[in-house]
């Protein structure tokens, strides 16, 4: 059994801690977790913020914490919340956001009434560190985690392959066994667009989040996409709003904690993505 040894020292200069001067420090063995370290972060004035309360706790297999500014995983490496850089272009948003911007933006759950306004892309800013530390940092890592599953057993029959981790293998099971008993859906269910495919964004450098098997293409066929509509990448570029997808089909996927990138103004309609952070 560890051995809690309380000091109290009074100290004569400011403590390298913050801490205020004669302040009683707790002394713990290394690696010591739980209610007594929380504690002496509370006397820091570390205060989870709610964004990263919603990542702990959707995301409860890797992460454990939150300290001094950083999400802290369970192998007990961390990564930065928040850079401290304000009002970034959309250019730095998509290129190179913190944790904390991945919130900037409230993705709007259920029925969409009005298309989105110019560059709000809710979801669409991604920390690609971290995806790549829960998903996988190279091709093969992430294909270690694939599993088969089949989309639609009656309506398509379609085999795809997905990632094991958070379940959600198991979510698109559910998903494809709620939308398998609606025959007037089947065109967009069928011939899916694409799972897991290492690949980068097309006209960046960013990976795409298929590069994790955890997004999911419908039909291209009856599906619409910014870039097809002005026949460009030019993120600036003045969109008309476009999209063929049942809103029950959207309304199935956010249950199950994916978003839809038809809720953006850089519409991408065939496009479901693991993301329960931001429907938490």
């Amino acid at each position: 059994m560890r051995i809690l040894i309380l000091v109290l020292i009074y100290l004569s200069f400011p403590s390298p801690q913050g801490l205020p001067t004669g302040t009683l420090r707790w002394i713990m063995p290394a690696g010591t977790q739980g209610p007594l370290r929380e504690t002496l972060r509370g006397q820091k004035g570390d205060t989870i913020p709610a964004a990263a309360k919603k990542l702990i706790n959707v995301y409860k297999d890797f992460i454990s914490g939150y300290a001094d500014n950083h999400i802290i995983f369970k192998d007990q490496t961390k990564m930065l919340w928040d850079d401290g850089i304000k009002n970034k272009s959309n250019k730095a948003l998509l290129d190179n956001p913190d944790l904390k911007d991945m919130f900037n933006q409230k993705y709007p759950v259920g029925l969409q009434k009005v298309p989105p306004a110019p560059n709000s892309d809710p979801g669409r800013v991604r920390n690609e560190p971290f995806f790549l530390k829960m998903y996988g940092a190279t091709e093969k890592q992430v294909e270690k985690n694939l599993t088969e599953i089949t989309w639609c057993p009656k309506l398509v029959g379609q085999k795809i392959r997905v990632t094991k981790i958070n379940g959600i293998d198991k979510k698109l099971s559910q998903i494809s066994k709620e939308l398998d008993e609606h025959p007037e859906l089947k065109k967009y269910l069928s011939h899916i667009g694409g799972t897991f495919t290492w690949r980068n964004i097309a006209g960046t450098n960013r990976h795409s989040m298929h590069s994790f098997g955890m997004t999911i293409d419908i039909n291209t066929a009856y599906s619409d996409y910014w870039q097809w509509a002005c026949k460009c990448t030019n993120e600036n570029a003045v969109i008309k709003y476009k999209n063929r997808i049942p809103q029950l089909i959207v309304d199935t996927f956010e249950k199950y904690g994916f978003i839809w990138g038809g809720k953006w103004y850089h519409y991408d309609t065939m496009h479901f993505e693991y993301r329960p952070e931001l429907i938490q």
